[in-house]
């Protein structure tokens, strides 16, 4: 079966589609049942970023327009293998190191600050995608879901590139950066399945 560009742009929609889910209940678990071990979420994250990588740099190379956004989604979703690795293979070692000797607490806390540097700045890029995409929806006839995908990428753009520049989620306890930008990461898949191929 020969992987179009129609093909390859729907299985880039349903990537995005499963990490926003699986980043939804990893949210819900760690704040319901934060004792639970999140890890196999995050190892199924990993596989979908590498397979999005993937996708969206073939979709990128086929593409003859909107270059900005291929090329944002497939650069998050290596940030986002990233990001991943670091809390598969760094949270735990350096969690229990800190445990043992309390002097090593921040370096736990600069391990973890650097993981949400790279989630910021992952999500900025499909902040920026989503509102590529959603501008190019409204043209085409789908205002309704292409100016919320746009606005929504926006608000996540801002709230993230903040958190990102600061090192830190500026906005406290209030989850904006994360929220919006999973909520611009599902809308901008939606917004993909309505893409034509230009096969």
């Amino acid at each position: 079966m020969p992987i179009t560009n129609q093909r390859t742009i729907t299985i880039v929609a349903l990537l995005l589609l499963a990490a926003a889910i699986t980043q939804s209940i990893y949210t819900a678990l760690y704040l319901t049942m934060p004792e639970i071990s999140r890890a196999p979420l995050w190892g199924i994250e990993g596989l979908l970023f590498v397979a999005l990588a993937a996708f969206a740099g073939s979709a990128l190379a086929q593409a003859k327009q909107l270059h900005l956004g291929w090329s944002a989604i497939a650069a998050a979703a290596v940030l986002n293998v990233v990001q991943v690795g670091v809390g598969l293979t760094m949270f735990g070692p350096f969690g229990d190191a800190a445990e043992a000797d309390p002097s090593l607490a921040p370096l736990i806390g600069a391990v973890v600050a650097f993981s949400f540097m790279i989630y910021n700045a992952a999500k900025v890029l499909l902040a920026l995608a989503a509102i590529v995409f959603g501008v190019a929806r409204m043209g085409a006839g789908g205002k309704a879901l292409g100016g919320l995908t746009a606005l929504v990428g926006v608000v996540a753009l801002g709230a993230n590139a903040l958190s990102l520049a600061a090192g830190r989620d500026v906005l406290g306890e209030l989850p904006l950066a994360g929220g919006s930008g999973v909520l611009a990461t599902l809308l901008l898949a939606l917004c993909l399945l309505g893409v034509k191929g230009e096969d």
